[in-house]
């Protein structure tokens, strides 16, 4: 009977260990797709040159000299996802590039790696907005995982702005948060199983991807931005980041909101209040 049981427990380790290995394979798979650029806004293609590769890049140029918005999608997202605010910051006078990370949309990559090797896409398209726009404050709006590479990429971002909204804590919790809501319990046991393998997969360990540390490197004015219901990055995760982060900075739990697209939750509310973040924190053009 005991060999047995000790039979039955290696064989249910063995089967964890690779459900949980194909579940790694499809976390970290590209999420590539054809993107159509939107008829509706005089959208320039582009490129940035960043360390991971050429990235697929739409500039919306304004007549205004108010600044320039970076916008970064979320994870498995892409550059389509941001149209709703590039209209949204285009129409209050700023220049916006919007693109897609490694690995995403039409950007080549071999894995996605949660901010990490995003992190280096960040820096390269505050760079290129930089050199596109000279002279005007910039702002990055960047949403879950595109929040996240602003925050790891730390000093070098360069940024003067930083709206990051459903950010996760650790990837740590953020593997937790998935797992518990789709097995109970039993996600917290599977945990470990699915982080240890960030080192063979990506390279990097679960300690590096921790924007809830990395934020107190960060040197500009900080709005933060989360779901009350959102059980992907919770609420406390956002606090977590805004406690860590320099002064200036806000936080905004916006009732009733899970893990989605904030500004389209609540659009009235999220123009107000983060064109007035802006306008309060981003230098005068120069």
């Amino acid at each position: 009977m005991r060999r047995a049981l000790i039979a039955l427990a290696i064989g249910g380790g063995i089967i964890a260990l690779g459900l949980t290995w194909v579940a790694g394979s499809v976390l970290v798979a590209p999420a590539n797709r054809s993107v159509a650029i939107p008829e509706d806004m005089p959208v320039e293609a582009a490129s940035i040159a960043s360390a991971s590769g050429e990235l697929a890049t739409w500039v919306l140029p304004s007549d205004s000299a108010r600044g320039v918005i970076v916008l970064m999608h979320g994870v498995r997202a892409d550059r389509s996802s941001q149209v709703d605010r590039m209209r949204l910051f285009h129409e209050a006078g700023y220049h916006v590039v919007a693109f897609d990370f490694q690995s995403s949309g039409e950007s080549p990559g071999e894995s996605i790696t949660f901010g990490w090797r995003e992190r280096d896409d960040a820096i390269a398209a505050v760079q290129f907005a930089r050199e596109r726009f000279p002279g005007v404050p910039l702002a990055i709006v960047g949403q879950s995982m595109g929040g996240a590479a602003a925050i790891l990429a730390g000093r070098q971002l360069n940024a003067d702005v930083l709206v990051v909204e459903a950010v996760y804590a650790s990837v740590e919790r953020a593997t937790r948060n998935r797992l518990e809501m789709r097995l109970g319990r039993l996600g917290e046991a599977l945990t470990p199983l699915l982080t240890a393998q960030l080192g063979p997969r990506l390279g990097v360990s679960a300690d590096s991807l921790r924007p809830a540390v990395s934020v107190t490197r960060i040197q500009a004015p900080l709005f933060v931005l989360v779901g009350s219901q959102d059980a992907h990055a919770h609420p406390e995760e956002a606090q977590a980041i805004y406690d860590a982060a320099p002064n200036p900075k806000v936080l905004w739990v916006v009732e009733g909101a899970v893990h989605q697209d904030l500004y389209r939750f609540s659009p009235e509310a999220y123009r107000q209040r983060v064109l007035e973040f802006l306008g309060e924190h981003l230098p005068v053009s120069e």
